[in-house]
């Protein structure tokens, strides 16, 4: 499998649209789901044999733990409204 990366997509741009976003957003956890789903999770990292499979699904998962909580707590500097 092909990681592929560049520094552009933390700067998308004003012409990108969420709906294309949220559309790449799909495409590759669909990619990531089923690279996943057909691989132990005891396997070894491509790039780093140190590294299994199961830690880079928790690095994944704590991730976006962290990023939703500072969304949230973005969102709740904006309007307010504060979650339960």
């Amino acid at each position: 499998m092909t990681v592929e990366r560049s520094e552009s997509e933390f700067a998308p741009g004003d012409d990108v649209t969420l709906e294309e976003v949220m559309t790449d957003y799909r495409i590759r956890a669909a990619k990531t789901d089923s690279y996943v789903r057909a691989h132990a999770l005891d396997q070894p990292s491509l790039g780093n044999e140190d590294v299994s499979l199961r830690w880079i699904v928790l690095q994944l998962i704590n991730e976006s733990a962290r990023h939703a909580g500072h969304a949230d707590a973005t969102r709740e500097l904006l309007d307010g409204t504060v979650g339960e």
